[in-house]
């Protein structure tokens, strides 16, 4: 990667983040700490508004776009095969949100690549094993998650199929055997529980937040059961 290519990778990832330390920026690109300090100053003497924090990282002032960006042929297959992924996943909210993102990811290429990846795509197939169970509360559940907000969910219980009214406040969310799954703190047995999404009969994001848990992590988590 030549360093004008690596210098415009630079940028974006800048505006992928609220904050990106100088240890990213060198992990992505595998160059040095230095090299990065001299990428950041060549971007900030042409006039991009980079900020840095001492510790933190640096971040771009608010209000600074880039316009959109075009794709390279190997980014662009990635695409048909994320789509891929996401039709053969069961939440439909998250299959709505990912058409539409795809829709306008597509309107910026260029003629031939959309010929390109039209003709992939209907080469381009998933297989899951087994049958994927539908649900469509997993993007409410996901900006619950990042705006600390407490859900009022109706919950039909896995084995008795009994209906619960419960507040709980979405921590995380994962997906295994075909369905997704939400880990949360339940209000009403006073700890942590998993909800699947299928489950969720009604679902409502309320204005009320909660202090999420700092210390959660998935290494903490499933290693309680030696995943």
């Amino acid at each position: 990667m030549n360093r004008l290519t690596r210098i415009t990778a630079i940028l974006i990832q800048l505006q992928s983040k609220k904050i990106v330390t100088a240890k990213e920026i060198a992990g992505r690109f595998e160059i040095s700490l230095r090299t990065v300090y001299r990428d950041i100053k060549t971007l900030q003497e042409a006039g991009v508004p980079i900020g840095s924090e001492n510790g933190v990282g640096y971040f771009l002032v608010d209000g600074y776009r880039l316009p959109p960006v075009s794709l390279t042929e190997e980014e662009a297959n990635a695409l048909i095969v994320s789509e891929e992924f996401i039709k053969r996943q069961g939440d439909r909210s998250l299959s709505k949100n990912y058409d539409s993102v795809i829709i306008k990811i597509k309107s910026t290429l260029r003629s031939f690549q959309k010929d390109n990846i039209e003709f992939l795509a209907d080469r381009t197939i998933s297989f899951v094993k087994g049958e994927v169970i539908e649900s469509n509360g997993l993007s409410e559940i996901q900006k619950a998650i990042s705006n600390k907000k407490v859900v009022d969910i109706t919950y039909r219980s896995i084995y008795k199929e009994e209906l619960t009214i419960r507040k709980i406040e979405p921590q995380a969310v994962y997906f295994t055997n075909n369905l997704w799954i939400a880990i949360a703190h339940c209000r009403l047995r006073e700890e942590f529980r998993e909800f699947r999404l299928d489950r969720i009969d009604q679902l409502v994001v309320t204005a009320e937040t909660f202090e999420p848990n700092l210390k959660f992590s998935w290494q903490n988590y499933f290693g309680r059961f030696q995943i």
